[in-house]
């Protein structure tokens, strides 16, 4: 059970208090949207990103979002939960927002909830992984690539198995392909590959959440070309490099694609340039 506090509607509470009830759309429906964030001394990493994605997220999924709903508002709120928390360096922040309880798939209306909690985070996780990941496809689930698929929602199933598939067998890593069977993302990450010089990532048309690492990347100026592109199963038994995005840990180089071996030059520049910019 967590210990210390988090942040509920605003009010700061035990962690170990209950707060959800049976009726909980999250719960019910995976109906809502998170937000994962690095946080340093306080102060969120990439917070207009996030806060950008949030309000898309929320937008998109009909809430009716308060006007006290501010990126202002949400970075005091973690600032404050950190300092509760005594996780004064580095930390990991989760915002998860849910509809409000009542209605069958239906809701009675469509205001907001949420919950802030936080975790320390090892300094560890700033530097670039030594070992490279080794990765391979999920094979029981096609994510869909739909107006929806870029949210982080609260309905993470696909995510869930292909952890458990990746567990089961000794991967860190598996990806999820879309109905296409092109590359959409991994359990934890957006996919980026190298092949002669060029960092391909696939479009959020292919069914891949919307990183904030990812789109920090994009926007970026780097000594390399940054495209959107899809990208095969051949694609990636080709690249030159494989590595994956996310917020909490910014790039992490893969290895080994089923019996594929893979280089990291790139993305140890990358890793430099993005820690430079953070």
């Amino acid at each position: 059970m967590q210990s210390g506090f988090l942040c509920y509607n605003g009010k700061f509470i035990a962690a170990s208090e209950p707060i959800l009830t049976a009726d909980n759309r999250s719960f019910r429906y995976g109906d809502g949207c998170f937000e994962t964030m690095r946080v340093y001394q306080g102060g969120i990493l990439l917070a207009d990103l996030h806060f950008e994605r949030l309000m898309a997220s929320l937008n998109l999924l009909h809430f009716d979002v308060p006007q006290h709903f501010t990126k202002a508002y949400f970075a005091r709120l973690v600032a404050e939960l950190c300092a509760r928390n005594e996780h004064e360096q580095l930390t990991r922040v989760r915002l998860t927002v849910f509809r409000s309880d009542g209605g069958l798939y239906d809701p009675v209306n469509n205001l907001p909830n949420f919950i802030l909690q936080s975790w320390d985070l090892n300094r560890q996780i700033l530097e670039l992984n030594a070992s490279g990941l080794t990765l391979d496809i999920f094979p029981d689930v096609r994510k869909a690539s739909d107006k929806y698929s870029f949210i982080k929602s609260n309905n993470c199933l696909p995510y869930v198995m292909a952890a458990m598939y990746a567990k089961q067998h000794r991967i860190n890593e598996a990806v999820l392909l879309n109905p296409y069977g092109r590359v959409a993302d991994t359990t934890i990450a957006n996919l980026f590959i190298v092949q002669e010089r060029q960092i391909i990532t696939p479009p959020l048309s292919e069914g891949g959440v919307c990183g904030v690492m990812r789109k920090q990347l994009l926007r970026m100026e780097l000594p390399f070309s940054v495209i959107e592109k899809p990208v095969t199963v051949a694609d990636l038994e080709t690249a030159d490099e494989i590595f994956l995005t996310n917020a909490i840990t910014g790039i992490r180089w893969v290895s080994t694609f089923r019996d594929i071996s893979y280089s990291n030059a790139t993305a140890v520049i990358l890793h430099e340039l993005i820690h430079e910019g953070l």
